[in-house]
């Protein structure tokens, strides 16, 4: 297998991922206790109510993580890319999953067991406090959210969520504005700021109207990101 290179995001305020923190040495250790794998666009990692058997380091790609409501509505949860970890909680907590992780494009990860996790995190200090840094970050992005959904409106909220695809996933256009080439649909906008997929689309032929975006199919371009964060109240 080759090596795993540490990942770099193009924009410049995304955070460091988890491959980002390693060091080559260890990298080379996390790939020698993982195994490779490969999901095709839409492929299931895990799903809601699994024992959570594997930890998984993306490479490339892109994956989601939603949950459904008890009347059937899938709600997204999250995203993550290159250099993120996705199922590490149920690893260090022992409980089954809490989401399903699925795919949006062809994807590519590091599979781990949850003891060899463990073991890697408790003997790589970067590796540990990279993990408690992010569940300390999920927790306040949790809180945030319930405030976030009580003081805005759909359009508000919408406004937040572009702003962060801008920020974790965003390119450069060459005319100007910054492109979230993610095959997100309208559905999976609207399960992750909590609204109906009619106010969802709604929100976005307001924010096209208004010149802060274009959209074509699962494609968002923003134009105006200063006018995204005033609206969002940042």
């Amino acid at each position: 297998m080759p090596p795993v290179p540490p990942v770099r995001s193009a924009a410049p305020t995304q955070a460091a991922t988890f491959l980002d923190v390693l060091g080559e040495e260890q990298r080379k250790e996390l790939r020698r206790r993982a195994t490779p794998r490969r999901f095709p666009r839409g492929g299931a990692l895990a799903h809601t109510g699994q024992v959570g058997d594997r930890v998984f380091v993306i490479t490339s790609g892109h994956v989601k993580l939603t949950r459904v409501t008890p009347e059937g509505r899938d709600v997204m949860l999250a995203l993550r890319g290159p250099g993120d970890l996705v199922g590490e909680q149920s690893a260090i907590d022992g409980e089954v999953r809490s989401a399903t992780i699925t795919a949006l494009d062809a994807v590519e990860a590091l599979a781990i067991t949850p003891a060899d996790f463990l073991g890697y995190v408790s003997t790589v200090p970067d590796a540990a406090l990279y993990v408690m840094r992010t569940l300390a970050e999920r927790l306040r992005d949790a809180d945030g959210k319930r405030v976030e959904h009580a003081a805005h409106d759909v359009v508000g909220r919408l406004s937040v969520r572009i702003g962060e695809l801008c920020d974790r996933f965003g390119i450069p256009e060459e005319g100007g504005g910054t492109k979230i080439d993610l095959p997100l649909t309208q559905e999976d906008l609207a399960g992750w700021v909590g609204a109906s997929r009619e106010s969802t689309a709604r929100a976005l032929s307001q924010m096209r109207d208004l010149g802060w975006v274009t959209t074509a199919r699962r494609s968002i371009v923003c134009h105006d990101p200063e006018a995204l964060r005033r609206r969002a109240g940042a």
